[in-house]
């Protein structure tokens, strides 16, 4: 359970763009198994973040979350793979479908509003 709450603190503290905190956080962990695919999505969410402003709150809303939602959908996909509890693989499919959804909306709305969504 400490190590489950230590993740999701360094999760949190990367949300929060403070990777290196995150980093420290994270030094001595066990990131053997699964939980290297898990931090590898949030490691590529946080590469995948834009680096300045479109001049739009709306658009930058939009630009910041398909990042996180990608970063669901690849945890998801590691529980599918190494994951054993029926439940839980069940929602990570949930996950994968719904997450799937609202980054193509979420890129629809960006091409309305004349911003480039990121590239898959």
């Amino acid at each position: 359970m400490k190590k489950i709450f230590t993740v999701l603190a360094a999760t949190s503290m990367m949300s929060f763009g403070s990777l290196a905190m995150a980093q420290e956080t994270m030094k001595g962990m066990d990131m053997s198994g699964a939980m290297t695919g898990y931090m590898g999505a949030m490691d590529t969410m946080m590469k995948s973040m834009p680096k300045e402003s479109s001049g739009s709150a709306d658009a930058d809303f939009l630009l910041m979350m398909i990042p996180h939602h990608q970063s669901a959908i690849d945890m998801a996909k590691v529980e599918l793979e190494r994951g054993t509890d029926k439940e839980t693989r069940a929602m990570a499919q949930m996950i994968i479908d719904a997450q799937e959804k609202e980054i193509a909306e979420m890129r629809s709305m960006l091409e309305r509003m004349g911003v480039s969504p990121p590239a898959n």
